[in-house]
């Protein structure tokens, strides 16, 4: 029986980075890492596979930094884990025992199987899977009608991507009223809606796929629940995504409503000495305290970090704060983002809200070349001025900029503050400093909480 004082479940973003940060701060500790497959890719980049990337390499990541820091990697699969005992054992017959062990096994797809037909030849999946995603690009490169079914960031993104090209006809099915609801405001999601449609997407909201239609094993096309009829070569389903947490279950894990595993604010399980990580644990809103399920690399490497420093002891006082829910994208050419608590969901969890608006330009003057038009909406709790949520779009600076408006809502930045934010602004990289859009919305906001 081989001994380890860590054992990695996982090399994705979050194993990756919890096995980096772990053997760093703990260098004379063994580490080791198991995953399933040799190479991995970058989740929130496998959308741009289908196009702009046009070869799976490119989009590569493993755990090499791992490695070169000394620990060792198993491409190996554990069936077996008695948490008690601290010992596993693998697909290869081997058998572990450890002293701290990590579940960082991420998440699969949903699989409709309540869709009639989802088991036919084509119909696809976005898996974090180096081959399935290969053989998936080679299969849509054939196609000439393609049926994606969901209308979030992986949808929009994948059908965005594929209505590149020329010769192909593909459509969008969302159930919701609007593409990326569970992300923007209904006045945003509008201005969503009508550039995936720009970008040549054909899209249908507010409908349902009744079943998944095929001739001789393999799609042929999608019935809607209106009765109408689409013809599909392909049909891609990505309807998100649910913890992989089988192992976790069977080993005695506790294991929430949202099949994520239960763990505390430093990350640790019901069971001694292990921890889970990224999309298999579980989240809480930073604002609503509501119990969420956030499926992000960036929301996972936070994770992975902090528990790399806390592994063995609490050197980070500072615990994970809960999930504040930063999101970005970029359709037809025009970046989104939010954070934290927009409109809907402070209307959901009954939190009262003010709102403080303001748009313009990125640039300095307006009429410089690359300038483009930036909106910034902050949502503000009108009892003390902290900053809860806001969202925005606009040119690529919005990329950045919503990261400053997340650290402001964990830092409890009140719009009083915001007003007094000390700048450093350039005509060729910036907004102007008269009218800096995150201050000039958070005067909007003042003046929205004055006149209540």
């Amino acid at each position: 029986m081989k001994f380890y004082d860590v054992v990695v479940i996982g090399g994705g973003p979050s194993g990756i980075i919890v096995g980096v940060t772990g053997k760093k701060q703990n260098p004379e500790k063994s580490f080791l890492m198991i995953t399933e497959k040799p190479k991995g890719l970058v989740p929130c980049g496998i959308p741009y596979l289908f196009h702009d990337l046009e070869d799976v390499s490119k989009n590569a990541m493993g755990p090499k930094s791992f490695v070169d820091l000394g620990g060792e990697l198993w491409i190996d699969k554990v069936n077996e884990l008695d948490p008690d005992e601290k010992v596993l054992k693998t697909e290869k017959g081997e058998t572990v025992k450890f002293d701290k062990l990590v579940f960082a096994t991420g998440s699969i797809p949903t699989v409709p199987s309540f869709i009639e037909g989802y088991d036919l030849e084509n119909v696809l999946y976005i898996k974090k899977d180096y081959d399935y995603i290969a053989k998936a690009m080679e299969i849509t490169k054939n196609a000439k009608n393609i049926i994606v079914i969901g209308g979030g960031f992986i949808g929009v993104e994948v059908a965005e991507q594929l209505a590149r090209f020329s010769d192909k006809t593909v459509s969008l099915i969302e159930m919701e009223n609007h593409c990326l609801s569970r992300a923007f405001s209904e006045q945003t999601t509008k201005i969503t809606d009508e550039l995936i449609e720009a970008s040549g997407v054909k899209l249908y909201c507010g409908n349902v796929v009744k079943r998944i239609l095929g001739e001789n094993g393999k799609v042929s096309g999608i019935e809607l629940a209106d009765g109408r009829k689409l013809d599909a070569d392909v049909v891609i389903a990505s309807i998100g995504y649910k913890p992989n947490t089988a192992l976790a279950r069977e080993s005695g894990l506790s294991i929430n409503d949202n099949n994520a595993i239960n763990c505390d604010n430093y990350l640790r399980t019901n069971k001694k000495d292990i921890f889970a990580i990224g999309d298999c644990s579980s989240t809480s809103g930073f604002i609503t305290g509501r119990t969420d399920n956030i499926m992000l690399a960036s929301t996972a490497t936070a994770e992975a970090r902090i528990l790399g420093y806390n592994l063995f002891s609490i050197n980070l006082i500072r615990n994970f704060p809960n999930t504040i829910s930063v999101f970005s994208t970029e359709i037809h050419k025009v970046a989104f983002a939010s954070a934290g608590a927009i409109e809907q969901i402070a209307e959901q969890t009954q939190i009262e809200y003010v709102v403080g608006r303001f748009s313009d330009v990125d640039r300095h003057p307006g009429t410089i070349e690359d300038a483009s038009k930036l909106c910034v909406k902050l949502i503000v709790s009108p009892g003390d001025g902290k900053i809860i949520g806001g969202e925005m779009y606009g040119g690529k600076s919005v990329g950045e900029l919503i990261n400053v408006l997340a650290l402001a809502i964990q830092k409890q930045v009140t719009v009083y503050e915001m007003v007094c934010f000390q700048i450093g602004t350039h005509p060729l990289l910036t907004t102007a400093p008269t009218k800096y859009v995150l201050i000039k919305a958070a005067e909007m906001a003042i003046a929205a909480i004055n006149k209540k």
